[in-house]
């Protein structure tokens, strides 16, 4: 059973802070001030020659939020969302009522449906790809420290898609997108060639402990959700 509220990383102990300092904005002055807005985030699997492989996407420099990072496909919940998810249908519901129970989602009877809808939506505006929202199973929560500029509370979820070869960036928010191994991106994150913000570091490094999508798929997962806070003498 995985608890994914533990810090598996003290401080110090990895650099994926430094891309959180790069890529997350300047801090202000009035941080009550900022609302947090409920997002989505999916991570796209499937088996690779090099193991468990997941599909990213390369952010541009100019973005005003996580700019030139490695990410997973997802966004923010908009309205149309609450339109469209009456209409989404999932084997077992307590899998995501279940999932969320100690989520800021859970306030909403139907936040789970909401958050499935967006989930289909975005990705499919980001990559091109339709997902089944059957097969979408929630991983971790994680919501942005108080002090930045944009805070969202994300909803991460892993999907078994080895059909999905053809998924490509459509925005202009990635210059670049592709299915590599997660030991790949962790590799080149080591080597400060590429960067990633904390929680995308976290999941993957949790990803690394699996084989192959049935190995992740079968995990237990105690979701609770994580509110990280950065030492400002750390600079993050």
């Amino acid at each position: 059973m995985l608890n994914v509220i533990r810090d598996i990383y003290p401080e110090g102990s990895d650099r994926s802070d430094t891309a959180d300092s790069a890529s997350r904005g300047p801090d202000i002055a009035d941080a009550e001030a900022v609302p947090i807005k409920p997002a989505v985030s999916v991570l796209m699997l499937r088996d690779g020659e090099e193991g468990l492989e997941v599909f990213v996407q390369h952010r541009v420099s100019t973005m005003d939020f996580a700019a030139g990072v490695v990410v997973f496909p997802g966004g923010r919940v908009d309205p149309v969302d609450s339109t469209t998810a009456p209409s989404i249908t999932v084997p077992d519901p307590q899998v995501h009522t279940s999932a969320w129970s100690k989520s800021t989602i859970a306030e909403d009877a139907e936040g789970w449906r909401v958050l499935l809808a967006t989930a289909v939506r975005e990705v499919e505006e980001e990559t091109g790809a339709v997902l089944d929202p059957a097969g979408l199973m929630p991983w971790a929560n994680w919501v942005t420290p108080l002090g930045r500029p944009k805070r969202f509370d994300t909803y991460f979820y892993t999907i078994a898609a080895p059909e999905l070869a053809a998924a490509h960036h459509q925005t202009t928010e990635a210059h670049t997108s592709e299915w590599r191994s997660v030991a790949g991106i962790l590799a080149d994150e080591a080597e400060g060639t590429l960067k990633l913000m904390r929680p995308t570091f976290v999941l993957l490094r949790e990803l690394s402990e699996f084989s192959t999508v049935a190995e992740a798929a079968g995990t237990e997962r105690i979701i609770d959700p994580v509110r990280p806070e950065f030492p400002s003498n750390r600079g993050a």
